[in-house]
């Protein structure tokens, strides 16, 4: 059918999209680890954990309410007052935050930054605009502009990226290098306003639907408040316990595990608009079958990137840093691959729990999940240091996840497709085997050997039939655009 058709291509969108952010995170790590010293470059990656902390709970969980409310709205005249009326709240938060920020400068400083209070001032006005811009991509989001909300997100990655760089490299030290990255955000909050003003114009609300928005949004704070706790604040309990240098050879050895997770950025981005029209129209049948296939298209990759990740670790860190961070870090890779495994376990399942629009169950969650990781890390971290962190954050993950299909499969029960999980598992360990034997070093070698494993993988994977010719051919013709009838396109249900 044309809607699967459609579902698959964008996707494929967005996954090229984040396949390019994934790039760019790791073409900053040489730059700025072999520009600035181990303790620069920790203070750069506390500005970036900052710049993921604000947002999620700066914003009220607002873009989110705008996705789950006005993806399905028509009437322009909605589509504005939702817009903005949910832009205007969000500007007010932000800039008190911000402002708080700026006031506290010096005991963030402090605690954080080696006293550098110049860094400290300018992190306010940069979470300022990451607010901002989280909102603005939310807009193409929510209205399934899928090719304008890939290429917005390359740009606003790559502009931080380039321009930072730029001045790394130049030598002219962390200060204005941090300076080069609010000057990318101001340029790509620009050009996205430029373009939802041509889409949909301007007009002041009147906030008719603010009650309903914020009942909806304040519940998820708590929870996405939490889930930063999980998957960062170990960088702050690092820096105060162990010092700037430690989160240095800590973060890359993060960073490398974590781009599981943008494997699954398009299910996560594309499932919560196109739900809620099937669940809301009871078509429960369609709401079964995409999250089903969701989450097998996630774990195809998943699972075989997860065994990689861990084997190569060493090797690709040798490339991207220097020996002391690859030394330091490659231990954590593991631990934080396994854990973005299980997030986008949870992260799938967990719209069935939106779509009845139980936030609060999410946020309770993730408040035990958050409260058991801070915790460990306190007690952890002074005694085992990085490697500490890295396994309180696995156990956190495991414990997310846990609660969450277990209160989800009785809300909403569909087919985790166990047998695929234990056939992917299986062909994974079998490509593993070839990685260890080959021992790969340097780029060239790592990057043969990585297509050996694809090919074995998707081999042993065919042979055990964890997938089949059907979903192979309807991918095929998807990405190559074979124009043909929609009765020949074979549908992946049974």
């Amino acid at each position: 059918m044309k809607e699967y058709k459609l579902f698959v291509q964008r996707i494929g969108i967005v996954g090229i999209a984040n396949i390019l952010v994934a790039l760019s995170s790791l073409i900053l790590i040489p730059i700025m680890t072999k520009s600035f010293t181990i303790n620069n470059y920790g203070i750069w990656a506390q500005i970036n954990t900052f710049i993921n902390l604000i947002p999620s709970f700066a914003t009220l969980g607002l873009p989110y309410t705008m996705v789950r409310f006005l993806s399905a709205e028509k009437n322009i005249n909605e589509i504005r007052e939702g817009f903005y009326s949910i832009t205007i709240l969000i500007l007010i938060s932000t800039i008190t935050i911000s402002a708080l920020m700026y006031l506290f400068s010096h005991n963030i400083a402090a605690a954080l930054f080696d006293n550098n209070i110049n860094i400290a001032h300018l992190l306010s006005f940069i979470v300022l605009l990451a607010c901002l811009n989280t909102l603005l991509l939310n807009f193409f989001r929510t209205f399934q502009q899928m090719k304008r909300y890939s290429i917005f997100l390359i740009m606003l990655n790559y502009l931080g990226v380039l321009i930072p760089s730029y001045f790394a490299i130049s030598g002219y030290g962390i200060y204005i290098t941090a300076l080069g990255l609010l000057i990318a955000y101001i340029i790509a909050f620009l050009i996205m306003t430029l373009f939802i003003y041509l889409d949909i114009g301007f007009k002041l609300p009147r906030f008719k639907n603010l009650r309903e928005y914020l009942s909806f949004g304040l519940p998820t704070i708590p929870g996405n408040l939490s889930s930063w706790i999980v998957e960062a604040s170990d960088r702050f309990v690092i820096g105060i316990f162990l010092g700037t240098a430690f989160v240095g050879y800590y973060v890359p050895g993060y960073t490398l595990g974590y781009i599981i997770i943008l494997i699954l950025t398009p299910f996560s981005i594309l499932l919560p608009s196109l739900l809620p029209k099937y669940y809301d129209d009871h078509d429960f049948e369609k709401v079964e079958l995409y999250l089903k296939y969701s989450l097998k298209y996630f774990l195809l990759v998943a699972i075989p990137t997860a065994f990689a990740l861990t084997i190569l670790s060493k090797p690709i860190l040798m490339i991207l840093t220097t020996s002391a961070i690859a030394s330091h870090g490659y231990l954590i890779t593991p631990f934080v691959a396994v854990s973005g495994l299980l997030f986008g376990f949870y992260a799938i399942v967990s719209n069935v729990i939106i779509l009845e629009k139980k936030t609060k169950i999410m946020g309770i969650i993730w408040i035990i999940a958050a409260l058991l990781n801070l915790g460990l890390n306190i007690i952890i971290v002074p005694h085992f240091g990085i490697l500490g962190a890295a396994a309180t954050t696995l156990t956190a993950y495991t414990l997310a996840f846990i609660l969450t299909v277990s209160y989800s499969n009785r809300i909403f029960k569909f087919d985790f497709n166990l047998p695929f999980i234990i056939k992917s598992i299986i062909a994974s360990i079998v490509m593993s085997l070839l990685i260890i034997s080959l021992h790969p070093t340097g780029i060239l070698n790592i990057l043969i050997t990585v297509i050996l494993a694809v090919i074995i993988y998707l081999f042993f994977l065919l042979i055990l039939r964890g997938v089949d010719r059907k979903e192979i051919e309807l991918i095929g013709r998807i990405f190559l655009n074979k124009k043909e009838d929609n009765k020949r396109i074979l549908i992946i249900k049974k």
